[in-house]
C-alpha cells in the first residue's frame, strides 16, 4: 500500500502538469534524496511540499522535484547526486546520508538537509547561526528526548521491573551515545534498573529480545539510529511476539504496528526544508541561512497494539497522547 500510495502521490502530481509546463526548462528544479525508499516516506514528501507552498511554491506550476532514492543501498548515494548535478537542479534537498553524499559532490550546489544529529559534528555546517558554506538546513535532535521516553515506558509497567534499553551502534552516530549516557544517568536517578543492550546487526536484535526476556524485563526502549530505523518492521515484529511495550522515538515504528513513540516531529522538520527550499529559489544562500531546530514533539499509542500486548493504557497517557491510533 506505501508504494502504491507514493506513486499515486507523484504520479497524480504530474498527471496534474501542464504539458507546457513539463518541458519548459524555465522551472527551477529540486532534487529530492533519500537513502531509504520513497514508498516509505509520503507523510514527509506531503510535508515538504506544503513548505514549499508557504514558501510561495508549488510543484508543476512554478517548481518541479526529481526524487530520487538508494533504496536501503547507500553506495549508490554518489551517482544519484551526480545525476542531479548533471541535470543541473537548483537544490538538494535530502536526509543524513542523501545530503552527506551531496556534501561530498559539490560546493556550489545548495544543500537542504534534514538530519537527526549535530551538523556541526556531521560536517555540514561551520556553526548553526552562520553555516558559511553550501549547506544548512533542519535538525531535529531525537536523543534529546529519551528522558521523556525512560518516563513514559514506565507507566505502562503494572508491576516495578527492570527496563531494556536498545542503543544502535554505529560509529558513526554519536547522538546515540549521548541518549545512552543521558537515560542511564536518568535511570540512576530514579533507581530504575536499565539493562543496556547494544544491536549492530540482525543477529543483535535477535539476541537482545531474547535477553530481555530472561532477565524478565518489564518494557523495552528502542534508542535512536538509522541502523534501528532501518529494522523498525522487525523490531515491531519482535516486540509482539515477546510481548514487551516497546517505546520508539519515531512515529513510523508506531503506524508500523509499534505500541508507543516519542520524539521531534520529523515530518514538521521537512515543513520547515520545505520552506528553506522555496527561499533558496528566491535567491538567499544557505551561507546566511541559520540551521533551524525543529522543536516540535508528537506523542503517540497504538491502541491496536496495546489490545493485542492485553495492556490498559493509563487514563493519563491517553491524555498526553498527539494521535492514538486505533
Amino acid at each position: 500500500m506505501r508504494r502504491r500510495e507514493f506513486i499515486t502521490l507523484i504520479g497524480g502530481t504530474a498527471a496534474a502538469w501542464p504539458l507546457a509546463a513539463r518541458g519548459q526548462s524555465a522551472l527551477p528544479v529540486i532534487g529530492f534524496l533519500r537513502d531509504t525508499p520513497l514508498a516509505d516516506a509520503t507523510h514527509l514528501v506531503a510535508a515538504f511540499r506544503q513548505g514549499l507552498k508557504e514558501a510561495g511554491f508549488i510543484e508543476g506550476q512554478n517548481v518541479m522535484v526529481e526524487y530520487r532514492s538508494a533504496e536501503h543501498q547507500p553506495h549508490r548515494l554518489p551517482a544519484l547526486v551526480a545525476d542531479l548535478v548533471r541535470q543541473q537542479v537548483a537544490l538538494i534537498v535530502g536526509n543524513t546520508p542523501s545530503a552527506l553524499a551531496a556534501k561530498s559532490a559539490t560546493t556550489t550546489v545548495p544543500i537542504v538537509f534534514v538530519t537527526g544529529g549535530d551538523p556541526v559534528m556531521q560536517g555540514f555546517v561551520a556553526s548553526l547561526n552562520r553555516p558559511g558554506g553550501n549547506a544548512t538546513g533542519v535538525s531535529f535532535l531525537t536523543s534529546a528526548s529519551g528522558t521523556k521516553r525512560l518516563e513514559l515506558v514506565r507507566q505502562l509497567m503494572p508491576k516495578p521491573a527492570a527496563i531494556a534499553m536498545l542503543v544502535d551502534v554505529n560509529p558513526n552516530l554519536p547522538q546515540a551515545e549521548s541518549e545512552r549516557r543521558d537515560v542511564q544517568a536518568a535511570a540512576r536517578a530514579i533507581g530504575q534498573e536499565l539493562i543496556v543492550l547494544e544491536a549492530g546487526s540482525d543477529r543483535d536484535i535477535e539476541a537482545a529480545f531474547a535477553t530481555s526476556t530472561q532477565r524478565g524485563a518489564g518494557a523495552l526502549f528502542v534508542g535512536t539510529g538509522s541502523f534501528l530505523y532501518s529494522r523498525r518492521a522487525r523490531l515491531v515484529a519482535l516486540a509482539a511476539q515477546h510481548r514487551i511495550p516497546t517505546i520508539y522515538v519515531l512515529r513510523e515504528f508506531v503506524t508500523a504496528g509499534g505500541l508507543m513513540s516519542y520524539g521531534t516531529s520529523i515530518t514538521d522538520a521537512y515543513r520547515l526544508a520545505g520552506v528553506y527550499a522555496g527561499r533558496i529559489l528566491k535567491g538567499e544562500k544557505p551561507a546566511d541561512l541559520p540551521v533551524q531546530q525543529s522543536t516540535k514533539f508528537a506523542f503517540l499509542i497504538n491502541l491496536g497494539t496495546a489490545k493485542a500486548l492485553g495492556l490498559e493504557i493509563p487514563d493519563k497517557l491517553l491524555a498526553l497522547a498527539d494521535e492514538v491510533i486505533e
